[in-house]
Parts: structure tokens; C-alpha cells; sequence
């Protein structure tokens, strides 16, 4: 019998709240399990996404990560919650790698706040009208703002700014519309936004799952992408965000986004852990 340790943290915390930010599961270590204990795993937590710490020739460790239903080669609150239990196992200090499938994140920390460096972002127009965006969003097309883009950061989205907080509170997505706006891999994930002053956000992401459209509490990936979105609308360097989401979820989080002016893009958040346990197989 097989006996895995794991343990809980939550990430994009707000305020020091222990029970705020996006939960993740993370498997101390992965190398005794094939493709299909991951995915059973993740799915027996049923949270947004689980991970699991296996060894790397190439950096402090490689990661898997899988949501109930399918593996993502990059997300971001996975990245930076891995990072944190990496640094407590001793595979790493404040400033480590994790091999990934999208390739190599460098993370770093300052106490137990956490900052990835997404991959260099690709962009490609949406097919879909803003009248079939807003209709997606059940919002009015003269809510959307300018130019809502397909963004690549490690994970394709669809990144939509709206044009008040009033418009990103009041969608309600049709999950018959949006479920046909797909990204590159065919999943339905849109994340909207609308700017405040003094350089705060507030967001909201949905995504395709469980039969249903869903909302995350916090989105690492996403936000990364809106790096990426301020590249591609030649927005002026640098760039800094602090960016509230998870409201309509009862799970408030707090994420920052920084876009150097050499054009990185920087996503970070707060780490705590919650509680560790095994799981005997």
C-alpha cells in the first residue's frame, strides 16, 4: 500500500485570510504515479486544479497539473502554490525553476509572496463578433471594450475588457454561446476585466467544466495573459495591477501584475498553507 502526502495552501490570499484566495492540492511526490491515478486524484479533491512534484534534470522540479477532468500544460495559481511547498521540501530556496509543459517558469518569493515570470505572450484576433461576445456574456455590445483578444502566456484565454466594474459584476454567462468561443485546445475559458483608478482591476474568469460553466476564484494564467493583452493594445511600459477577483465565488483573492518595461510579464499573489495529510493507494 502506497502512502502520498499532500497538502493544501491557498493562493492569491487576501488580507493574510486563510480561507481567501484559489485552493490548491499538491502531492509531495508524484514519480509512483501513472496518468490515470493523477487524474483520479484530482479528481477525488474535485478542486480546481491539483499538482503533483516529480523529479527534473532540467530544474528545481517538474510539475504536473490536472484539473478534474484533463491536464494543463500551465496555470498559474498551481505554479506559484507548488513553488511554496517545493521551498518548504527543500528542493529550492526563494528563487527556483519548475519544469513545466509550457516550458520553464522561473518563480520567485519574498516571505511567502510568490512571483512567476510567464513565457513571452502570442496573440491572434477573435473570429467571434462583439455582438456574440456580449450575447456569450449576457451583457450589451455596448459593454465590451476595445479589441478582446485570444492571449497565450502558457495558456490560451480569451481576454475581454469591459468598459465599467458595473459590466464585469453583471455578467451572467450563456453557457450555450460562450461554450462555442474555443480556444486552441477546444475549451471555453473567457476573462474579463475593467480597469479602476489608481492602477487596480477587478476581474472575473469562467471556464468550461463538469458540464457546466464555472468561475475561479483566482486565475494566475489569466492574469498573465492580461500582461500579455497590455502588450498586444501597446499599452506603455512599465505596467502594475493590483487586481481583486473571486467575489462572486465567497473567495476574495488578490493577484499582481507587473509588465516590465523590458515587456516580462510578472504575475504574483500570497501563499498559505492550510493543512497536510496522506492518502493511502
Amino acid at each position: 500500500m502506497a502512502s502520498l502526502a499532500f497538502r493544501i495552501v491557498n493562493v492569491f490570499t487576501q488580507d493574510g485570510g486563510k480561507l481567501t484566495g484559489n485552493p490548491l492540492c499538491v502531492f509531495e511526490d508524484g514519480s509512483s504515479l501513472d496518468d490515470t491515478t493523477m487524474q483520479a486524484l484530482a479528481r477525488q479533491f474535485n478542486l480546481s486544479e491539483t499538482t503533483f512534484i516529480l523529479p527534473s534534470d532540467r530544474a528545481n522540479a517538474r510539475v504536473r497539473i490536472f484539473t478534474p477532468d484533463y491536464e494543463m500544460p500551465f496555470a498559474g495559481h498551481p505554479t506559484l502554490g507548488t513553488a511554496f511547498v517545493c521551498r518548504a521540501l527543500r528542493r529550492g530556496d526563494d528563487a527556483l525553476r519548475l519544469e513545466m509543459q509550457a516550458g520553464i517558469i522561473p518563480v520567485t518569493a519574498a516571505g511567502d509572496r510568490w512571483t512567476l515570470q510567464a513565457n513571452a505572450p502570442t496573440w491572434r484576433e477573435v473570429s467571434a463578433s462583439r455582438a456574440d461576445i456580449a450575447k456569450a456574456l449576457q451583457l450589451s455590445e455596448a459593454d465590451i471594450g476595445d479589441r478582446p483578444l485570444w492571449i497565450k502566456a502558457g495558456k490560451e484565454q480569451l481576454i475581454i475588457p469591459l468598459r465599467s466594474e458595473a459590466a464585469v459584476r453583471r455578467v451572467r454567462p450563456h453557457v450555450e454561446v460562450l461554450s462555442g468561443i474555443r480556444n486552441d485546445e477546444g475549451q471555453a475559458h473567457a476573462y474579463v476585466f475593467a480597469e479602476r483608478a489608481s492602477g487596480r482591476l477587478l476581474s472575473r474568469f469562467f471556464f468550461s467544466g463538469g458540464g457546466a460553466m464555472q468561475e475561479d476564484p483566482a486565475t494566475g494564467s489569466a492574469t498573465a495573459n492580461l500582461g500579455g493583452w497590455m502588450l498586444a493594445s501597446g499599452r506603455s511600459l512599465p505596467q502594475q495591477f493590483t487586481i481583486s477577483q473571486g467575489e462572486y465565488v465567497g473567495r476574495p483573492s488578490t493577484l499582481l501584475l507587473e509588465v516590465t518595461a523590458d515587456a516580462r510579464i510578472l504575475v504574483g499573489g500570497d501563499v498559505i498553507e492550510i493543512g497536510r495529510g496522506t492518502i493511502q493507494l
